[in-house]
């Protein structure tokens, strides 16, 4: 986890608000240090401050952790590993196979 960055896109949102780290702690109901802290990439924070925090920012979790989260071609590979697993090598040549044509036939329509 990226904390630093996370507390950087924290601060940015906050001050894109106009709200100082008096008001925002208050209203996510947190101390202003933690606050800062957070903002310093020094602490790590709650799912439930994460929430509360995106909520009030206006923003998405997944914005505040986009530096964190893996990318969609990671992900995607992640899944096509979970399809995969405890499958035949049979199966898995049949789905390769499938795949293959699909992209050819992507490839013809672009």
């Amino acid at each position: 986890m990226n904390y630093k960055k996370l507390g950087s896109r924290i601060r940015e949102e906050r001050l894109k608000l106009g709200l100082t780290q008096e008001i925002l702690s208050e209203e996510v109901n947190i101390s202003v240090s933690y606050m800062g802290q957070i903002e310093r990439g020094e602490r790590s924070l709650s799912l439930d401050t994460l929430v509360k925090l995106a909520q009030r920012l206006g923003v998405t979790i997944d914005y505040l952790l986009q530096d964190s989260l893996k990318t969609n071609r990671e992900n995607s590979i992640n899944q096509f590993a979970n399809l995969i697993d405890n499958r035949s090598e049979k199966q898995i040549q049949m789905a390769l196979d499938m795949i293959k044509v699909l992209f050819s036939h992507l490839e013809n329509n672009d």
